[in-house]
């Protein structure tokens, strides 16, 4: 009844907050003149701002969620397996090597196919005899994340200044989408994995209880969360081919969900992917207009809004334990 009552209101008001967002622009709210080349250019602009953010916002949205589930840690995001290094590093060679110039999905591409790999890899130096534990993936994502990182900053101090900019510029987050082409793809494996992930909700339900309990009810421990964590990391690798990295989004929304309709992932994976998506395309809008002219990149917003909250919680995690 619960969820009944708040599903309609919200939808509701997540179409009426993206109908505003597409029509506010750097100067003011307009509807623009689409019987112009130049009115239609940028109302269509503004619908792939729009559908980017609903794209990568609902992506890590998801993905956050279901790693809090399977790492049953609530300051689990999409990154904290190595997903943004890989991804950033994949984008550094990418536009290093000059291949950038050559194709316009390159970066993405780039991004998109080392964020992957970098699962693949941190999945397997958490296995162990055939069993995958939560601390040795948490463990792996971070060392490994370390050393993306490294290879990163030396990609980034032999780059020349064009090179240098494009990748800082791809690092704080941009929705502007290159070409239809890469939205329909990005939100073709965010619509796959999220199928995926959902058609696991119970599961899932059950993990939050521990593998053990799990097993016991009749989970498949090993399968369930082996193609759960490919599928989290299929969204967030797509999300950030697309967009670049974008922080905390994983984190504030997934938890927002939970407080509103409780921990179901039935009930909580499509609001994840509904208020993921609203979430973004608000912040990609004040990132527009606040300082207009001058356009700031989306991670900055959602990292300002993202890291108070991150704190809260960890300081409420750390009455938890004292207590």
């Amino acid at each position: 009844m619960r969820y009944a009552r708040f599903q309609i209101p919200f939808v509701l008001l997540a179409l009426l907050l993206t109908a505003v967002c597409v029509l506010v622009g750097p100067h003011g709210f307009s509807w623009p003149d689409t019987t112009t080349p130049m009115g239609r250019a940028i109302f269509q602009l503004r619908l792939y701002r729009v559908a980017a953010g609903f794209i990568v916002g609902g992506g890590l949205a998801c993905s956050g969620a279901v790693l809090q589930a399977l790492l049953r840690n609530p300051l689990a995001e999409p990154y904290i397996l190595g997903i943004s290094g890989g991804g950033a590093l994949g984008a550094a060679v990418v536009i290093v090597s000059g291949l950038a110039a050559v194709h316009v999905g390159a970066v993405p591409a780039g991004a998109f196919v080392v964020a992957l790999a970098t699962l693949a890899l941190v999945y397997a130096l958490a296995s162990q005899g055939g069993t995958t534990s939560v601390y040795g993936l948490i463990l792996s994502g971070v060392v490994v994340s370390s050393m993306l990182s490294s290879l990163l900053m030396l990609l980034l101090s032999l780059s020349d200044i064009q090179g240098l900019h494009t990748i800082i510029w791809w690092m704080l987050g941009n929705l502007q989408a290159s070409s239809g082409v890469m939205l329909l793809a990005c939100g073709g494996c965010v619509m796959v994995s999220f199928a995926i992930v959902w058609l696991f909700s119970r599961e899932l339900n059950a993990l939050t209880l521990g593998r053990d309990m799990a097993h016991h009810l009749g989970v498949r421990t090993e399968r369930v969360v082996a193609l759960a964590l490919a599928a989290a990391t299929l969204a967030a690798a797509a999300s950030v081919a697309l967009a670049g990295m974008i922080g905390f989004v994983g984190l504030i929304v997934p938890h927002a969900m939970r407080q509103m309709i409780g921990a179901d992932h039935r009930r909580l994976l499509p609001m994840c992917l509904i208020a993921g998506g609203v979430f973004l395309v608000v912040c990609d809008t004040v990132a527009r207009v606040v300082l207009a002219p001058v356009e700031l990149p989306v991670g900055v917003i959602t990292a300002l809004t993202g890291g108070p909250f991150f704190l809260v919680l960890l300081r409420r995690r750390k009455q938890t334990w004292v207590g």
